[in-house]
C-alpha cells in the first residue's frame, strides 16, 4: 500500500483573474512538495484550463484527472480526486490545494509522520491554530467524505464532525492560500 498525494487545482481562479493552475510554478511546486514530503505519487485534478495546464504536468510524473463538473466547487475536485485514488492502492490520500506556495514539503512530513499511513488516518496541518492543508484522508474515509461533501465545502464539515487531528505546523509554513497576484 501507498501515500497518494492529491493536488486540487481544478478551479477557475475567478478571484485571481486566471485559473490557479495556470500561475507559473505553482504546480510544479505542489507535486514536488507532495512528492518530498513522502507521497508515493501524486495525482492532480485540474477543472478549467485543463488542456493549457496539462502540459504543465508532462514531465513530472503525476497522473492527470480532470473534473468536468468543477464549477459546482470544491466538493467535485475533491471527490474526482478520491474516486481516481482508488485505483492506486493507496492507503491514504495526502490532499492540498494548488494555492499554497509557501508550502513545505517538511509540513507533509510532518502531517504524516504524526497521523500515520493507515487507513484510519485523518487529520489536517493547522497553522497557529487555523485549520489548513495538506489534510490526510485514510482510505476508510473516501466513501463517507463523497457521500456528504457539497460545494465549495470540500471535507470540512466531516473533518470537524468526526474529530480529525489537528497538527500544528506554523513554524513550517504560513498555510495561507493565495486569491490574488
Amino acid at each position: 500500500m501507498s501515500t497518494l498525494g492529491i493536488v486540487l487545482a481544478a478551479g477557475s481562479g475567478t478571484r485571481m483573474g486566471c485559473p490557479k493552475a495556470l500561475v507559473d510554478g505553482w504546480l510544479p511546486h505542489s507535486v514536488a512538495v507532495l512528492s518530498g514530503g513522502g507521497c508515493d505519487s501524486v495525482l492532480v485534478v485540474l477543472g478549467a484550463s485543463a488542456d493549457e495546464a496539462r502540459p504543465i504536468l508532462a514531465d513530472l510524473g503525476a497522473t492527470v484527472v480532470v473534473c468536468e463538473n468543477w464549477a459546482a466547487g470544491m466538493s467535485r475536485s475533491l471527490s474526482a480526486g478520491l474516486r481516481a485514488a482508488t485505483g492506486f492502492d493507496a492507503d491514504v490520500a495526502v490532499v492540498t490545494l494548488v494555492d499554497l506556495p509557501d508550502l513545505v514539503p517538511s509540513v507533509v512530513t510532518r502531517v504524516l509522520h504524526r497521523l500515520g499511513t493507515h487507513p484510519g488516518a485523518l487529520g489536517r496541518a493547522t497553522y497557529h491554530g487555523q485549520p489548513g492543508h495538506p489534510v490526510v484522508l485514510g482510505s476508510s474515509h473516501w466513501e463517507p467524505i463523497l457521500a456528504e461533501t457539497r460545494g465549495d465545502r470540500g471535507a470540512r464539515d466531516y473533518l470537524e464532525r468526526v474529530g480529525a487531528i489537528a497538527v500544528e505546523c506554523g513554524d513550517l509554513a504560513g498555510g495561507g492560500d493565495v486569491d490574488n497576484l
